[in-house]
């Protein structure tokens, strides 16, 4: 065995103590350069911009959510297979992941899954109000997330998330119904939003010792084939589209998977779980700036001031995450 593949099998089990070799304690806010901290806000934000293009698209495009859902994935899939079979380091790198980790990557892509499974059918249940409001619920997961295992987040981590999610019920507002199909479609988005924090979970820890590509390309690959199962036994149409409607799907599969979800990836490593989880905060007004713009919907007044609050929130995260003590790099990536 490889010097270098036995550093990639020798993953460290999470801790249920305070000690280092957490997500939230990987190199990044807390430990990193302030030009490398720069540089990962920089992809970040670039994430952001496009997973904020992700809705109005969806809302632009004909054909039915699940199968949205499954063809953005799958096309995920058929751009990064070249890269990963061409380059030998990429090859290298999938032949040397131990098998704990290839199952939490798996289990990451299945997490994916569900929350694209259960949060684009809410949408048709209850209003896009609700399930946007409950759906962005995932930083405040991921922070309990990490205190039910051991970690003790900051105080300004926690009133950072708190900020930030007032800042989306500022713009999206509280209607919650009473009826049947509108709890249920509730409850959906609410666990769609418990499913992305363990997404972001299991990306992190899987991150430390894994690059971004071959982490993706076995986290796109189990979400497609779980998606596609889902679409199979639901009868729903995964052809027959228009040409703007497949336009439409690799322009969402380019900006909102390969640009959105895969840098939301690349930086999980540095920033640390609550910093992207509460960042990904930013896609609720983003898409409505975006919906404005390109479909003409204008914004609500509150769009602005609420993406004020949101940014404070964030910036109060980070700021968390700073005071915490470094950590130095992990070895065997």
């Amino acid at each position: 065995m490889s010097a270098a593949r036995a550093r990639r099998d020798a993953i460290p089990t999470p801790r249920t103590t305070t000690g280092p070799a957490s997500p939230e304690e990987a190199p990044g806010v807390s430990g990193a350069p302030g030009a490398s901290v720069r540089t990962e806000l920089l992809l970040l934000a670039v994430a952001i911009a496009g997973v904020s293009l992700s809705a109005p698209l969806i809302a632009a495009t004909a054909a039915p959510a699940l199968a949205i859902a499954f063809w953005r994935n799958a096309m995920a899939v058929g751009a990064l297979t070249p890269v990963v079979l061409l380059r030998p380091r990429h090859r290298a790198e999938l032949r040397g992941i131990g098998r704990r980790t290839a199952l939490l990557a798996v289990a990451a892509g299945a997490l994916l899954a569900v929350h694209f499974g259960v949060w684009l059918p809410s949408l048709q249940m209850t209003s896009v109000a609700s399930s946007t409001a409950l759906v962005t619920t995932t930083p405040i997961w991921t922070t309990l997330l990490l205190r039910l295992r051991g970690h003790r987040p900051p105080a300004l981590v926690w009133a950072g998330t708190a900020l930030a999610f007032l800042g989306v019920l500022t713009l999206t507002g509280v209607d919650l119904s009473l009826s049947p199909r509108a709890l249920a479609g509730d409850g959906l988005a609410l666990a769609g939003g418990v499913a992305a924090a363990g997404y972001v979970l299991l990306g992190a820890e899987v991150r430390r010792t894994v690059g971004t590509v071959a982490y993706t390309s076995i986290c796109y690959t189990t979400t497609t084939v779980l998606l596609l199962a889902a679409c199979l036994c639901g009868g729903v149409s995964l052809g027959g589209y228009s040409g703007e409607t497949w336009l439409k799907l690799a322009v969402l599969t380019v900006a909102a998977q390969l640009l959105g979800h895969s840098l939301i990836n690349r930086v999980v490593k540095g920033l640390g779980p609550s910093v992207t989880s509460t960042a990904i905060l930013l896609e609720t007004p983003g898409a409505a700036l975006i919906a404005a713009l390109w479909l003409g919907q204008e914004p609500p007044v509150v769009a602005y001031p609420a993406l004020a609050v949101i940014m404070a929130g964030l910036a109060l995260v980070i700021m968390g995450g700073r005071k915490k003590a470094p950590v130095p790099p992990e070895s065997g990536v």
